[in-house]
């Protein structure tokens, strides 16, 4: 017999009553007057554009930590520390990195939001592989726009925090404003906006 056949139950025959831990409510975000000028629909695009933004970034941070890797590598193993920026200079060109930041900066003050790196002159610049000066040039830069995508990425992380706490708010005090989101067609909608 093994030492789990051969623990003893409980002896009254109901199950062990397992502790439950009591986390306190969460509290109630307020309707900002930040928000004031959208509309509930205007809120969620805002809310979803600062998604689609999150995931683009993180991407092009994805991208940089690994070129980032491969500028390290090479100035440690004595490799290439190149790699063709031509199979990925589209993923980075100017027109893609400030387009949705521009849209973003449009619906809130700019205040906030840190500047962008040119991730395009950054994934074009060649350097010789065998100066160890430009290589530590890059790789300073590669960091340094690391860095600030990071930052920007937290701006936007509070800023999606805080536009659904702004749809919560909008929603406990007008519950049925909930029924907007389901996909019906607008005129079989008979809720306010």
């Amino acid at each position: 017999m093994d030492a789990l056949t051969a623990a003893p139950g409980p002896t009254s025959g109901a199950p062990p009553r397992r502790g439950r831990i009591r986390t306190p409510p969460r509290p109630v975000p307020p309707v900002s007057a930040e928000y004031d000028h959208l509309t509930l629909d205007g809120l969620r695009a805002y809310r979803t554009a600062l998604q689609g933004e999150e995931g683009r970034v993180s991407y092009w941070r994805r991208i940089l930590q690994a070129r980032l890797d491969v500028v390290r590598a090479g100035r440690l193993g004595g490799g290439t520390g190149t790699l063709d920026a031509a199979a990925l200079r589209p993923v980075l060109t100017d027109r893609r990195v400030s387009s949705m930041r521009n849209a973003l900066v449009e619906v809130l003050p700019v205040d906030d939001i840190p500047p962008l790196p040119n991730l395009g002159e950054l994934w074009e610049r060649q350097v010789d592989p065998q100066d160890p000066g430009a290589l530590g040039v890059l790789e300073a830069d590669l960091s340094e726009a690391e860095q600030q995508l990071s930052q920007y990425r937290a701006v936007l992380h509070r800023r999606l925090a805080e536009a659904t706490g702004e749809l919560i708010a909008r929603y406990r005090e007008q519950p049925v404003l909930c029924l907007t989101a389901l996909p019906l067609p607008r005129s079989r909608r008979a809720v306010p906006r």
